[in-house]
């Protein structure tokens, strides 16, 4: 199945404008198919995987080489495997100062991040690549997606079974392999204790004190694993806004994993029947709906709303001088309670949606309106 990613026309228009563009996001998203289809349509292209011994002995005098290739649009899959290319990069560039000299993809690090930023500042546009959205397989497809979760192999599989098969490889090759790879030393068996924890946690709020105590570590260890997580696109932390009320606001964010499908395989979730008499079920619907919307506005301003006395507002989008709510229902007729009304009236948002999984939307009062997650990411847009 050949799906066209919603990023292309973004790697065109930084190709245009940076001297190197940046793709990040995690591994097996899609970056280097993603890649290669666009560098198929340039007039002179040239791809190095630096996983690849070969590849990489090619840059033993990595100068010399990109240079007899000024010619090309040269691409540096798995970059933060050889971080050194990066002043070798810079110096490049500088000598022309075009754009669309250089392409980099990577799995997110730390070193990467920081690096690039650093090194490159001016010269380098990051574009994130996330695994697969409605946006890019049709609506109709809602729910393969949000319980197989969208990495490709995953979402693609001719079954249920062999995506589960997918993810557990994925999972079991993130935390022997990957994470090792990026120069952070944490057991597997750790980390995956402490990331089937933050699926059990999932959309609630977060609670330093007691997953240190549960995992019988220090709360500083504690956020040293979240972040892990989060560099490597793994887990979301969604903050509490700062909109100025006169309440007292939560101050604890909320961490969501990123991908529904590696969602349910840590809970073993294999299917509907399973989800449906699960508690994460609507926290699960919560964190789909909140990638989707992530997806489709990367420039705004992401948050939720709750304050001690129950006021509460799933989602928070802040774009454009404009601000948006949006409660989130995994059910088809949703009832909202007292406390999304009273929220209403603190926030005063711009737009008031309910995202559930129904086919078309309808109003739910003059100022709120229920509608599937794809209508709202339109709107969000128009």
């Amino acid at each position: 199945m050949n799906i066209n990613r919603k990023i292309q026309t973004k790697v065109s228009e930084y190709a245009r404008y940076f001297p190197v563009t940046a793709i990040l996001g995690p591994r097996q998203c899609g970056k280097t198919t993603l890649a290669k289809t666009w560098l198929a349509e340039q007039p002179a292209s040239h791809y190095l995987d630096l996983e690849l011994p070969s590849d990489v002995a090619r840059l033993a005098e990595p100068e010399d080489y990109l240079r007899r290739h000024r010619d090309h649009i040269v691409c540096l899959d798995e970059i933060q495997r050889v971080p050194e290319l990066f002043r070798v990069l810079r110096g490049l560039c500088d000598e022309t100062g075009s754009p669309g000299q250089f392409m980099v993809l990577g799995s997110a690090s730390p070193t990467l991040l920081r690096q690039s930023s650093e090194t490159l500042a001016g010269r380098i546009g990051f574009i994130e690549l996330t695994p697969f959205v409605e946006e890019e397989i049709g609506a109709e497809n809602q729910s393969r997606l949000w319980l197989r979760g969208g990495f490709p192999r995953s979402y693609l599989a001719p079954s249920d079974g062999m995506s589960r098969a997918w993810l557990d490889s994925f999972i079991q090759t993130f935390l022997e392999r990957d994470i090792p790879q990026l120069g952070i030393r944490v057991p597997a068996i750790t980390l995956r204790q402490f990331w089937e924890m933050c699926a059990h946690l999932h959309g609630d709020l977060w609670n330093h004190a007691k997953v240190a105590s549960s995992l019988g570590v220090t709360g500083k260890t504690v956020g040293h694993y979240l972040r892990i997580l989060e560099q490597a696109y793994m887990v979301r932390r969604l903050s509490p806004c700062a909109v100025n009320v006169k309440k007292r606001l939560v101050k604890s964010p909320r961490v969501y994993l990123r991908d529904t499908g590696i969602l349910h395989r840590l809970l073993r979730l294999d299917s509907f029947d399973d989800l449906d008499g699960h508690p994460v079920r609507g926290n699960s619907w919560e964190g789909y709906v909140i990638e989707q919307i992530a997806a489709a506005v990367p420039d705004a301003e992401l948050s939720f709303y709750r304050t001690s006395a129950g006021a509460e507002i799933d989602l928070l989008i802040r774009r454009r001088n404009k601000l948006v709510a949006v409660e989130i229902k995994a059910s088809s007729s949703p009832r909202l309670e007292r406390g999304f009304w009273s929220a209403l009236d603190d926030v005063q948002p711009d737009q008031s949606w309910v995202a559930a999984p129904v086919g078309a939307p309808f109003a739910l009062s003059e100022t709120v309106t229920v509608a599937p997650p794809a209508v709202i990411c339109n709107a969000l847009n128009s």
